[in-house]
Formats: C-alpha cells, structure tokens, sequence
C-alpha cells in the first residue's frame, strides 16, 4: 500500500474505531443517557439525534446520526416543530432505546434508557456473533453493553448477520457488523467484486472500496480503458486521485498510449494533463514523466535530461 494511500485508509480506520471503540462499548443490560434532537430542514422524513453518556472513567461517548421519523415510535416531525414534552421510542432487534424530553423551536433534548434483548444475544452468537466476548482492541471498561447499544442505533440485525454469511466471505466477527452497517456493505456487493476478479479481499478491503466508491461498474470502466487484472491497491489509487477515463485518454492522445498506474497517479498528483503536456512539448520538454514534473514544478531547464 503506497504512503498517501495507506494514511487515508487509517484516517478511515480510524473512524471505524472511535465509532466501535466509543459509541460500542456494558456488562449490563441497560444503559442510561442523554439525548439531543435538531430537525433537518432539508428532509421532512428524518430528524438528527445524538446520544452521549457518561463512561466509567468520567469522560462521555456520545453518537450522532439522521433517523427516519419512522423508526421513532412516538415522535413525529409535525411534534417535533410544534414544541412541547415528547415520550418515543427506537425499537431495534438489538434493544430498545426509550426517550423522554421536549422540544421547542425545531430543537429537543432529554434523557433515555436503552434495554438490550437477550433473544438478539442469543440469536448473533448462534451465528458466530458473540456480543458478549471482550474484544481488548476496541473494548474500554464499558464493554458489552455499549455495543449493544451501537448495534440497536446502527441497526445491525440478524438478516444483516445472515446475508454477509451468505457470501462465503470468511471469518466475520461483531466489528465487521458494524463495518457493514455503517460503510454498507452486503451480499451483492461481496460478491460483486468476488466477481470482478478480486478473490482473495479480506473484510477491512471491503470496507475500503466502499469507501473510495470502488464497484463492479467502475472495474468495467477502467478494463475497458485497458486497466483490467490490476492489484486492488492500484485500484484504490485510481480512485483515490479521480483518474478517470477522460484524463487517461487525454493523456494518451499527447503521446503517452502505454502508460501505467503509477506514472498516471504522479501525473494527476501533479496536474499534468493535456493541455499542459501540449505547452510542454511546445517548450522542449522532453515527453518523459519526470521530465514534465521538473517542469510543473519549475525545476526544469532546457537542456536538462
């Protein structure tokens, strides 16, 4: 994994963590908290909720996300506008979450109570889940019983569990639940790019073509720009720096038809495209990508190779 590639990837990884590592995490079956509420003026179908709690070591975890009015039973947007005291509720396969407040001008707040189901414990470690083992790379004092929690907020079901054992993927572990739910990645898309020729994938690079939006329509396009059989990380640099087929045929057309990866990635980090590649060999630039680097970043002077 090149430099630049793996640093974003680990910013990403990251997120994953503080999502799993702090909202997750109780030996207890219930769990209290606060809750805030700001409606969306963009959309009259969700609403923004954020969660926070008090840890056993005096800091707060704290998750916040849309969800659909739908989901709230007890709440809706005409209530939440209108003002006044609010009693609803998130009733998820993972447990439920019970929210008590009020609202005034669009904006709300309170306290909850989330109870775990013991049927939805039951049901994840019969498929390989178990929600009750301590995982020491993401688990602080809070353990179990925040990544219940997580679960129910996530909505992470045992369907979900179900379709990603269905593709045959490997050993998948709660984490990946949460992976999944959070980057969306399911089935059909494990077996899309199972398909598209990527074989040996492990979860985490799952996680990261859907990160950086890679799918089998984009490995068709780039197998029909004659990129096809390429090492994923070469994949995830194509996308990272937006190499698309337009700049790859430009660049093509200026002299340069067998062009690889990497010197389209320099060439893109650079902005090196046509038009410039076209001023450069006006000015004697010697049609090498090096060269046309010493030249974008003024270094180059004639005479030079």
């Amino acid at each position: 994994m090149s430099k630049i590639s793996k640093t974003l990837f680990c910013s990403f990884v990251a997120l994953i963590v503080i999502v799993i590592g702090h909202y997750v995490i109780v030996a207890q079956n219930t769990l209290t908290g606060d809750w805030r509420a700001e409606t969306k003026s963009d959309s009259s179908e969700k609403i923004h909720l954020t969660f926070s709690r008090k840890s056993p070591r005096g800091g707060r975890n704290q998750m916040g996300s849309g969800f659909a009015y739908a989901d709230l039973k007890g709440l809706t947007r005409e209530q939440a506008l209108a003002g006044g005291p609010v009693r609803f509720s998130l009733v998820r396969e993972a447990g439920t979450l019970d929210c008590e407040g009020s609202f005034a001008n669009g904006k709300g707040s309170g306290t909850f109570t989330f109870t775990a189901s013991q049927s939805f414990i039951d049901a994840m470690r019969v498929r390989g889940f178990d929600f009750e083992k301590t995982n020491p790379k993401y688990d602080d004092d809070d353990g179990e019983g925040n990544r219940l929690f997580a679960a129910a907020t996530l909505n992470v079901t045992t369907a979900l569990a179900d379709d990603l054992l269905s593709a045959n993927f490997g050993k998948l572990d709660t984490n990946d639940l949460f992976k999944a739910a959070i980057f969306k990645v399911d089935s059909t898309y494990m077996r899309e790019m199972k398909d598209s020729g990527f074989q040996n994938l492990t979860f985490d690079d799952l996680v990261k073509a859907r990160i950086f939006k890679i799918d089998g329509a984009y490995l068709r396009e780039l197998a029909a720009n004659g990129f096809e059989n390429e090492p994923f990380e070469s994949v995830v640099k194509m996308r990272i720096f937006k190499i698309t087929p337009e700049f790859i045929n430009g660049v093509r057309a200026e002299g340069f038809s067998k062009i690889g990866i990497e010197e389209l990635v320099k060439m893109k980090i650079f902005n090196i495209n046509a038009e410039f590649i076209r001023q450069a060999r006006a000015d004697g630039v010697p049609m090498e990508v090096e060269q046309l680097v010493q030249k974008r970043i003024g270094v180059w002077r004639k005479g030079d190779q």
